[in-house]
Parts: C-alpha cells; sequence; structure tokens
C-alpha cells in the first residue's frame, strides 16, 4: 500500500521548508525542554532522537519503558506497573513497526555502545536497563551502519561521567504511591585532578495492581577513570542488575495455582582506552556481560535456567584527513554463549542443553565532507559501508549513504541504509525448548543453520526548523523494506524464511515556548504497510503531546498519547496472520512538583499522577494496564 496522495504531498511541502543541522546551531537554543526527545543529525545524516536526565526526571521513569513512552515512533508493550516479563511481549521495543516479535527482536540496546540484551532469545529485556545514572538515551529510529551493526534499529543508554572541574555532585529521588510502589535512585559523580569516579544505585518495587503482578528492580552500577596525560585517558566501569517479575496472566481465563515468575540478572565489565589528538581521536572497549534469566513455575513451561554470556570488543576512529573532511573507522567483535536447563511442569525431568557460541565480526568505514556552498549554506555528502562474518551464517555488506543541505535556520536531509538482523541463540535455543517440552529430547534439528540473515532497505527523508529561538520543527518521511524475515514453526519445531514487506510512515513533530520557561509539544507518527500478518504494536496514527516548565515556582510536567488500533503480539512468529486486535487509547499523565532549596539545587517535592482520565486499556488482551494511579516524592541534590 502506498501513502495518501494529500499525505505525500503534505510531507513534501515540509521537507522543501528547510530546517537546522544541529552542529551548526550555537545561536539557536530553545530553553524550555519538553518531555519528548530532541532530534539530533549526524555527519552522515542519520537521525536520532535522544532523552536527557531532565526528562527521564519529568517522566517519573523507573525504567526504560517509562523513558520512552512519549517519544514519537516508539511503542512498548508492559503490563505491570514495574518492570516486565520475558514471555508473551511483555517487555518489547517497536520503534516504526520494527521490533516484531520474539523470539528475536530487529531492536538492539546498549549501555555506552556495549550490547546489553537477553542473547539466548536475541530480545531486549526493557527492565533489566536502568534509567537511573544515565546522562541520557539515544533512539536510533533505523539503520545506522555507521553507529551499530546487527540491527534494525536501537537504543543506547549513556551513563554520566565526571565533568572537567574537581568536586562532586549528586542527586537522590524517593517515592511512594499506588500498589505500594516504592521507587528509589541515587547517583552521583566527581573528579579529583586526573581521578574521575561515578556510582549510581536504583532500586523499585510494586504489589502491582492485579493479584500476582508484582515486579522488583534493583541495580548497581560505577566507574573510575584516570587522565593518563593530555591525549589519553583510561577508565574501567561495572554495573549489577536483579529483577523479579510475576505474570498475572489473562483475566480471560483461570488464575494460575502459582503465578509464572521472571527473574532476570546480569552483570556488566567494560575496560575502555581513549585518545585524542588534533586530527584523530579514538577508543578500544573491551566487555564482559554475564546473567541469567530464569522462567519458574509456568504452567506451560515448567521451570527454565537460562545463564549466559557476551564478551567482545568496540574499536572506533574518528579522522580529520582534511579540512572539514571526516573518516570513520571501526571495528566490532562479538561472541554470545549460553544454556537451557528445563524442568518439565511435573518435575519429575530435567534436560540441559549447552547452546552453540555464535561469534561476529563486523568491520566499517565511514566518510563525509562540510563543503562550503557560501556564508549561509553548506552541503555535507556521505557514504560508507558495514560488513559482516558469521560463524553461521552467510557474510554481508551494510552499505550507506546520505546528503544534508544545511543553514543556520535549515537543514534539509536524506539517507540510504541497509539493516542486517543475524538470528542468534533463538535459533537451537526454542528448537530445543519445544523438542523437550513435547518430550522430543534434546537432539534437535538442524534447521537453524538454513536461515538467511533480515534485510531491511531504508530511505529516508526529513527536515529541520528553527523558525525562531522559540520553535522547532522536525520532520521526516521513510521507508523500510524488509525481507528475509525469519520464523518458527511449532509443529515440527523447525524454522524457516519467510515473507517480503515494506512499511511506510511520517513523523512530524514540533515544539514552541509558549511563555518563558513553559514550552508545548506535539507530535504525529503514521505508519502504512503492506505485510499480510497484521505487524504488532503498529498502529497507523499515534500522537504524541507534552507541556513543561515552570509556572510560578511549580514545575509542571504533563504529557499525553493517543493511538488508534493496533495489533497486539504475535507470539508464534510462524507466518501466520496475527489476529489479536487491540482498541486505541489515550493515556496522560502528570508530574508537579516544589522546589525546597534546603535539600539542593534540583530539591522538590512531586506529585505524579499516570493515567488521569482512568483510561481502560492494554497492551495485550486479558492484561489490562492500571487505572489512575500515583505518588509522592522528595527529590535532593548536592554539588
Amino acid at each position: 500500500m502506498k501513502l495518501h496522495k494529500t499525505k505525500l504531498a503534505l510531507a513534501a511541502s515540509l521537507i522543501m521548508a528547510g530546517n537546522v543541522y544541529a552542529q551548526n546551531l550555537p545561536n539557536v537554543i530553545v530553553t524550555a525542554k519538553p518531555d519528548v526527545a530532541e532530534i539530533e543529525i549526524d555527519k552522515f545524516s542519520s537521525v536520532s532522537a535522544v532523552i536527557t536526565d531532565d526528562t527521564i526526571r519529568d517522566l517519573h521513569a523507573a525504567d526504560l519503558a517509562s523513558a520512552l513512552r512519549n517519544t514519537p515512533g516508539t511503542q512498548i508493550s508492559r503490563y505491570n506497573p514495574v518492570g516486565s516479563f520475558g514471555g508473551d511481549e511483555g517487555g518489547s521495543i517497536f520503534i516504526r513497526g520494527m521490533g516484531l516479535s520474539r523470539p528475536g527482536s530487529e531492536i538492539k540496546t546498549y549501555i555506552d555502545n556495549v550490547p546489553m540484551y537477553m542473547p539466548i532469545w536475541n530480545h531486549a529485556v526493557l527492565d533489566l536497563l536502568p534509567v537511573n545514572g544515565m546522562k541520557n538515551i539515544t533512539i536510533f529510529k533505523s539503520p545506522q551502519p555507521q553507529v551499530t551493526g546487527n540491527n534494525f534499529a536501537s537504543i543506547n543508554l549513556t551513563t554520566k561521567t565526571a565533568g572537567p572541574e574537581n568536586g562532586a555532585s549528586g542527586n537522590a529521588r524517593i517515592s511512594y504511591g499506588s500498589y505500594n510502589t516504592v521507587i528509589e535512585q541515587v547517583d552521583m559523580v566527581g573528579r579529583s585532578d586526573d581521578i574521575d569516579y561515578s556510582l549510581a544505585q536504583g532500586y523499585s518495587k510494586s504489589d502491582g495492581h492485579r493479584t500476582n503482578a508484582s515486579g522488583q528492580l534493583a541495580n548497581i552500577m560505577g566507574g573510575l577513570g584516570m587522565k593518563i596525560n593530555q591525549n589519553w585517558s583510561a577508565s574501567v566501569s561495572g554495573m549489577a542488575l536483579n529483577n523479579s517479575v510475576k505474570d498475572p496472566g489473562s483475566n480471560l481465563s483461570a488464575s494460575p495455582a502459582v503465578a509464572p515468575t521472571y527473574d532476570t540478572a546480569a552483570q556488566m565489565v567494560t575496560a575502555v582506552l581513549k585518545h585524542s589528538y588534533d586530527l584523530v581521536e579514538g577508543e578500544f572497549r573491551v566487555y564482559s556481560n554475564t546473567g541469567k534469566g530464569n522462567l519458574n513455575n509456568s504452567a506451560d513451561w515448567g521451570t527454565e535456567d537460562q545463564p549466559f554470556t557476551m564478551q567482545g570488543f568496540r574499536w572506533k576512529e574518528s579522522v580529520t584527513p582534511w579540512q572539514n573532511g571526516t573518516l570513520l573507522l571501526g571495528l566490532d567483535y562479538d561472541s554470545s554463549y549460553g544454556s537451557i536447563t528445563q524442568t518439565n511442569v511435573a518435575k519429575t525431568s530435567t534436560a540441559k542443553t549447552t547452546l552453540p557460541t555464535f561469534k561476529m565480526t563486523s568491520p566499517y568505514v565511514g566518510l563525509s565532507h562540510n563543503l562550503l556552498l557560501n556564508s549561509a549554506w553548506s552541503l555535507v555528502p556521505s557514504a560508507g559501508v558495514r560488513t559482516y562474518q558469521n560463524n553461521y551464517y552467510a557474510s554481508k555488506a551494510a552499505p550507506y549513504g546520505g546528503v544534508s543541505l544545511v543553514s543556520d535556520k535549515v537543514t534539509v536531509f536524506a539517507n540510504a541504509s541497509k539493516g542486517i538482523n543475524y538470528p542468534g541463540m533463538e535459533g537451537p535455543a526454542l528448537t530445543a525448548a519445544v523438542l523437550t517440552n513435547t518430550g522430543g529430547g534434546v537432539n534437535f534439528s538442524d534447521t537453524w543453520k538454513q536461515l538467511s540473515p533480515e534485510e531491511n532497505n531504508h530511505l529516508e527523508v526529513g527536515t529541520k526548523i528553527f523558525p525562531d529561538k522559540k520553535s522547532r520543527i522536525d520532520m521526516s518521511l521513510f521507508q523500510d523494506t524488509i525481507s528475509n524475515r525469519y520464523g518458527f514453526s511449532f509443529a515440527n519445531a523447525s524454522w524457516f524464511n519467510y515473507g517480503k514487506y515494506t512499511m511506510q510512515g511520517v513523523e512530524l513533530s514540533g515544539q514552541r515556548e509558549i511563555i518563558p520557561e513553559l514550552t508545548v509539544f506535539g507530535g504525529w507518527t503514521y505508519l502504512n504497510n503492506d505485510s499480510t500478518t497484521n505487524l504488532p504494536y503498529a498502529p497507523q496514527n499515534a500522537f504524541n503531546a507534552a507541556i513543561t516548565g515552570y509556572v510560578g515556582k511549580f514545575r509542571l510536567s504533563v504529557d499525553g498519547q493517543y493511538q488508534t488500533a493496533f495489533y497486539g503480539q504475535n507470539l508464534n512468529r510462524n507466518g501466520s496472520s496475527n489476529t489479536q486486535r487491540m482498541d486505541g487509547y489515550t493515556v496522560a499523565n502528570a508530574r508537579v512538583s516544589y522546589p525546597i532549596p534546603e535539600l539542593g539545587k534540583k530539591g522538590e517535592v512531586f506529585v505524579m499522577v499516570e493515567n488521569i482520565f482512568n483510561q481502560q486499556y492494554s497492551y495485550r488482551q486479558g492484561y489490562p494496564m492500571p487505572g489512575t494511579w500515583g505518588s509522592i516524592g522528595l527529590s535532593a541534590s548536592f554539588n
């Protein structure tokens, strides 16, 4: 299906209106930022959305799902107030129709550019990613091979680090509310001459709005860095995460005698060596992630113990080969392995499957140049390629290119890129799990080895406009053509590639400072696809709105989301049509705070209310979301 002519005409007119290239806007400032992502355009004409720590605070976010709720083009699925769980799409991210379902996902998640997700099932887990202690969250809504590989879209969480001045600063927040919901977060950073450090800790829990809907999230992370000399620095960081969430089950059927529980834990250690010279800067980052996913007391699957390990490195160099030129060089390497131990429902038998080790080597190169056309305009062309070598699947290349026309007030951009998404451990893992569950033993078939990686040919044009210092307009028109989507047949425990579809869409957003320090925002995402399987979490129309800033001494943050009807999860991902159609909904949330100077510059007392109008809605049939609920809390800071 094609976009309607009227919508194409609107998109084209907005594109021709123009925009602003972020790197050339030192004098354009929108002072009161709303609860939405800031749009950035890089040197390769690729677009990303950045959520700051102030936005995380204003959204009262305890996890990634809450932090993303007002980002245009981004959908989430969740069932509980705190935490998510791995089965039945209870903790998934969907971006412009990508992230189609489990097992496997086209969306990858990272912390400081290091992969952090559930590698056994090759998908993100929303509650496994802490948002406290983060400087920002960047959402890449399309394949961007110059940034990350092996995905169609991605999300990167960047941790806070100390600035160049000596001293320490920190923040703390605690709140209590409906369903015995407690959120506690602390973070600090500091520097003493050539030594810098950081520490963050978070804890959230809730009894949930339904029986057996409780969740508990805990994390701690820290880092230590050292400036070796004028050009070189080194750092090491680590984190530990431990979460437990219950599955309340569908309210369309009888409650289980014992509720299934999803427990996830992970530990990450990263070491980084950086250098910076006049014409070259870069870093070498080595990491190791270990963890475990546990499913307990499932009526269908019994108990599963799923330990995993991910390790590898990231090397990146940015070189200035000539004036206004940028040469990007990099190499990523990842290795992942794990196992599954299944105990049947009756607890009469146990089977363990050691999964194969998957290895990926991915070098990339890119080149861009800022060509000054005159005193007002510049042209920025770019091109590059990322290649993939996988120890089980065919090698692939992902080229990309773009061009931006830039002025002080307007930027118009276009980009084209290929996304590659390789199958991982979910291939042998699901085969083994099904065969074990059905009594077929663990000698699983090798059909997963015959899979081809999924591919996405992405096209995007857009504009960024700053009409004045108080306003901003962003617009994108995009198309994604997906091929080789892979699926799984539960009937014979086999994998296969099938189908091809095209997703087209428009994203339009704008913001305006209506009075000093009070800004309004509005966003619209339109999706149109020709898939015959009814893609989950891809509403045709979705609207976002927010108003943020100060009214007197009070800080006000109101956000709302409306989306038309959509399809829920397609758990099996087996090529059949998804029939779980969900009603559209409108949800509004608000946070009001009052400063308490005795508690520091960011000291305040606040009240938060979610789902103000008690909207009845759900992301999956039988899993209603909470009605109106809220909390009250205190924040403090020091510096």
